[in-house]
């Protein structure tokens, strides 16, 4: 079965300045008055909005970008081009005014999408209620996580709730998320509250949100803004508010009826244990869950494609996750793990903070310096440091590298050639390019997150669900865990999953200063040359990125720069 793509639909929106001309039917090109008959048009729209989760592409995307931010990475990589990029991301000293631009337009490009779904919905004839409702669930879930992103990234943006609107000013925070809230509030009441086994054609519904994903999704975003902002509550646009105790509730209603659980090994939720060759799949019988509907414990995931490319509009580069080709080892291979850029190196801080025993460390990371190692020891033994040639060398290397979404390689058929995993399950279109070869979802929300975040919120079933996940890393339950253990926990559970640094911010300014200005001294190589690692957090910018400066520049200087840029 093939890898699923939210492919985009071309729709054209013909503006004149002739009011004659307007008035003429349009005999060539479809509107978005017109465009909107049939549920099938939605559901392309639809399509169009998945496709701009993947818009920010290499340099900006976003789980990268926030463990690179996080004390859990440095930025790794060599001394030039983009890549340099990640070193002052990790040092919040980016000096380009439009470095993440891709992120910030990909947000927008989203936003368009599900507006003009939200805005011509009512035109459109359904004859199923529950296709209805769940084709507009999904629309208002999205436009929800693309607000979402942006805010956490860059603080809160400019409120357009119409494809049209010229609303240029920053929103403040109760009203940003005020819609948040209220378009997530909508997507829980609308969508189908099917269990995820139940759902028809699993496969084909497979990185569509659903009422689970939205409630955990509504966890989320009141977790960060009620922390982040010093609140109890979070607003809603229409008036009133959302509450712990709701929060709560919708959270035991996913733990309870989504049919989503905890996979009883954590290490198969990821794509190296597929590989049979690999000493860890073989000393723990491994079993890989996939990606195609048989992975219960995946709430929420980006899809990709193997249709990647560089010349053709069928072959966009964003078709990859190029997520595993930047953390991948850099110019160098050892079964299952591919090579890559090199970038967001591990920080030994990370490896250390584990209890001995936790299945996670080693299902997280690639320690390259531990030899006698029984899955990683021949790969560290091979393990060439400072990179395999002159020209791909490796900076702030700590002998730490990721291992999650680490591109995965194994033995083609007649066993003559390592090759990508992916390339090998759908012998995709790109041929031999290793940099197209990466297709692995991205996972935004696990079943192990719903239950960390109804304890972290103080559920009454709080400890049950702490020690779930624990207890599934190989560890000893906890009576009571206090919010401390809860932080601890996050940390181990999602390592490098991309939820670290924004964890780190709902939990306080000064929190994350110290967590971050903690790795000030630990051991690097630059090309081999030992040093030691410097980073300097800045909280006057409130953690968030600064506004591309061609945004500034469009909205004619009514889009302010994040303060502290």
């Amino acid at each position: 079965m093939k890898k699923i793509l939210f492919l985009l639909p071309v729709i054209i929106l013909w503006t004149s300045c002739s009011e004659e001309f307007l008035d003429r039917k349009n005999l060539y090109q479809r509107t978005d008055e017109s465009y909107f008959q049939t549920p099938e048009d939605v559901q392309e729209m639809l399509a169009g909005a998945y496709s701009a989760l993947t818009f920010d592409v290499g340099q900006c995307h976003m789980m990268l970008l926030s463990d690179v931010l996080s004390d859990d990475c440095f930025g790794g990589g060599d001394n030039g081009g983009d890549i340099d990029g990640y070193q002052r991301t990790d040092n919040f000293t980016v000096n380009d005014p439009n470095y993440y631009a891709e992120l910030f337009d990909g947000g927008w490009e989203g936003i368009l999408r599900t507006n003009l779904i939200i805005k011509r919905f009512d035109q459109v004839e359904y004859e199923d209620q529950e296709e209805q409702n769940r084709d507009l669930g999904e629309a208002h879930f999205l436009r929800a996580y693309f607000y979402f992103r942006l805010s956490q990234n860059f603080g809160p943006v400019p409120l357009r709730l119409l494809p049209d609107a010229d609303d240029l000013e920053r929103a403040t925070p109760e009203v940003m998320y005020g819609q948040i809230g209220s378009d997530l509030k909508k997507a829980i009441e609308l969508l189908p509250s099917t269990p995820y086994q139940n759902i028809p054609a699993v496969a084909a519904r497979l990185g569509h949100a659903t009422k689970w994903a939205a409630e955990a999704m509504m966890a989320r975003v009141f977790l960060f803004y009620t922390g982040y902002y010093q609140q109890t509550e979070l607003p809603l646009a229409e008036g009133g508010s959302v509450t712990k105790a709701q929060v709560i509730d919708w959270l035991e209603d996913c733990i309870n009826n989504s049919g989503h659980d905890l996979l009883p090994d954590f290490r198969n939720n990821w794509p190296y244990s597929s590989v049979p060759g690999y000493a860890m799949v073989a000393n723990y019988d491994l079993e890989w869950a996939g990606e195609e509907g048989g992975n219960y414990e995946t709430i929420w995931a980006f899809k990709y494609s193997p249709y990647a490319g560089y010349t053709t509009p069928d072959q966009q580069l964003r078709y990859a996750n190029l997520h595993n080709l930047y953390v991948g080892l850099r110019d160098q291979s050892y079964l299952p793990f591919g090579r890559g850029w090199g970038l967001a190196t591990v920080n030994p801080q990370l490896w250390e903070s584990f209890e001995e025993g936790d299945v996670r460390r080693e299902g997280s990371i690639i320690n390259m310096w531990d030899t006698e190692s029984p899955d990683d020891g021949e790969i560290a033994a091979n393990y060439n440091w400072g990179g395999s040639t002159a020209t791909f060398v490796q900076h702030q290397e700590t002998g730490y590298f990721q291992k999650k979404y680490n591109p995965i390689y194994d033995w083609n058929a007649d066993s003559s050639q390592l090759q990508g995993i992916w390339y090998l399950k759908y012998n995709a279109p790109a041929s031999a390019d290793f940099m197209l070869w990466s297709m692995q979802d991205d996972v935004i929300i696990r079943f192990a997150d719903v239950l960390l975040m109804s304890a972290e919120l103080g559920s009454p079933n709080a400890a049950a669900y702490f020690n779930r996940v624990r207890e599934r890393a190989g560890l000893d339950p906890i009576g009571s865990p206090t919010l401390d253990d809860i932080k601890r926990e996050r940390r181990h559970e999602f390592a490098l999953e991309g939820l670290r640094y924004h964890d780190l911010l709902r939990w306080g300014l000064d929190y994350a200063e110290t967590a971050i200005e903690a790795a000030n001294g630990v051991p690097i190589r630059n090309n081999g040359v030992e040093l030691e690692y410097t980073v300097d957090f800045r909280p006057e910018t409130g953690g968030f990125l600064p506004i591309p400066e061609t945004q500034i520049l469009l909205s004619q200087g009514k889009l302010k720069q994040t303060p502290g840029w």
